[in-house]
C-alpha cells in the first residue's frame, strides 16, 4: 500500500509498505478522506511540536474517514462495509484519568501522527474497533474526517459551559476557530465575534454567520468588543490562534466573572499574563486539550444538518500530490485541504 511519510530531514514522500493486518479487536479501514491539520503542517515545516520530535519516519494525518474492509477475530464481521470515522487518540484504558472518563488526559495515549505513532495518510489503517464510529448515511466521507476538528470545538464549548444566549469571542478563524463557532452556536450562543489577521479568513467567518469580524491589524480588538457588547465584554473568549497578543487580549475582552478557554498553542508555550486582573475579575480560565466523548455528538450534529464542516474546505488533492498539497496548506489564506483516495 502507499503511505505518505515525513522523514527526519522533513521530506514528504510516498512509500510502499505492507498492508497491515487487523489485531483481534481492530478494524482494517480503507482510507477515503484525510484532512491536513495545522499540526501536520507544523511537523512538515519544523519537524517538532514541543517535546514531540520527528526523529524517525512518520506517517502524518489524524483527521480520517474510510470503509471497513476486514475485522479482527473479536469484532463482529457485520462491520465490514461500514463507512467510519476514526477517533485518532486511543488511551490506555487503565489509568485514573481513563477510569474517570477523562481519557484525553491519559499520559499513555496512542495518538495518530504524533511521534512516534503513525497516522492516516495511508491507503489502509488498522485501528481499535471501538474508536471507529459508523457514519450516518447522509454524512459524507469529508464530513466524517472533519469530525476530528469539530470535536475540538465541541470540547471547547463543554469546557466553557456555553449556555443559551451567551456571547462569545473566538480569536483565530482557522479550522479550529471556525468549527468552534459552529459548536458554540449549536450549544446556544447567540452573539459570536471572530477576530484574525487574514482578511480572507475573516470573510469566510462572516459568510458562515459570525455576527462581527475584527481584523486586528486594523482595529483594536478590545474597543471593537466593548462597542459590540455595550461596554460589558463577552461572556466567553475562546483563544484559538495561539498568538501571544491574542492570548493576552482575551482577558481584556471578557466581562467580569466570564470565562476564557485556551485551545490555540502558543509558539513558545509561555505568555505573560496579569494574574491580578484574573483574580480581581474572578475569571474562569480553562485549558482545552483535544476532546473526549465527542464523536457521537459530532455525528449527531452532522446528521441533523446543525453544523457545517465541509464549508471550510479550500481544496482537495490525491495522495500522489501530497507534498504539493502541504505546500498549498502553508498559504495564509488556506483554511483546510483534504487528501482523497479513490475507490478501488
Amino acid at each position: 500500500m502507499r503511505v505518505a511519510v515525513l522523514s527526519p530531514e522533513l521530506e514528504l514522500t510516498l512509500e510502499d509498505r505492507d498492508r497491515p493486518d487487523p489485531g483481534p479487536d481492530d478494524v482494517l479501514v480503507r482510507m477515503r478522506s484525510i484532512g491536513i491539520c495545522g499540526s501536520d503542517v507544523h511537523y512538515y515545516e519544523h519537524g517538532r511540536i514541543g517535546d514531540y520530535v520527528v526523529d524517525s519516519p512518520l506517517i502524518l494525518g489524524h483527521e480520517s474517514a474510510g470503509e471497513v474492509v476486514a475485522v479482527g477475530e473479536n469484532v463482529d464481521d457485520g462491520r465490514v462495509g461500514e463507512r467510519v470515522t476514526l477517533e485518532p487518540g486511543v488511551p490506555c484504558r487503565r489509568c485514573e484519568h481513563c477510569a474517570r472518563g477523562e481519557y484525553n488526559l491519559c499520559a499513555d495515549v496512542t495518538f495518530m501522527a504524533t511521534p512516534p505513532d503513525d497516522g492516516a495518510f495511508a491507503e489502509y489503517v488498522a485501528w481499535p474497533a471501538d474508536f471507529a464510529y459508523t457514519l450516518p448515511d447522509n454524512v459524507s466521507m469529508d464530513e466524517g474526517a472533519l469530525v476530528e476538528p469539530l470535536s475540538v470545538g465541541i470540547h471547547v464549548a463543554r469546557r466553557a459551559d456555553i449556555d443559551v444566549g451567551d456571547s462569545v469571542l473566538v480569536t483565530g478563524s482557522g479550522p479550529i476557530g471556525l468549527l468552534v463557532m459552529e459548536a458554540v452556536r449549536a450549544a446556544g450562543a447567540t452573539d459570536v465575534i471572530v477576530s484574525d489577521v487574514v482578511p480572507e479568513k475573516l470573510a469566510l467567518a462572516e459568510e458562515r454567520g459570525a455576527d462581527l469580524t475584527v481584523d486586528v491589524t486594523e482595529h483594536d480588538l478590545q474597543t471593537a468588543v466593548t462597542e459590540a457588547t455595550d461596554g460589558r465584554g463577552v461572556d466567553v473568549v475562546v483563544e484559538a490562534s495561539g498568538a501571544p497578543p491574542a492570548v493576552q487580549g482575551a482577558f481584556d475582552a471578557v466581562q467580569r466573572g466570564g470565562s476564557v478557554v485556551l485551545v490555540g498553542l502558543a509558539p513558545d508555550g509561555e505568555v505573560p499574563l496579569d494574574t491580578n486582573e484574573i483574580i480581581d475579575n474572578e475569571l474562569d480560565v480553562f485549558g482545552s486539550f483535544r476532546y473526549r466523548n465527542t464523536y457521537p455528538a459530532a455525528l449527531d450534529l452532522l446528521a441533523d444538518g446543525a453544523v457545517d464542516v465541509e464549508g471550510i474546505i479550500d481544496f482537495d488533492a490525491a495522495i500522489d500530490d501530497v507534498d504539493a498539497a502541504f505546500q498549498r496548506a502553508q498559504e495564509p489564506e488556506t483554511v483546510k485541504g483534504m487528501i482523497r483516495l479513490d475507490s478501488e
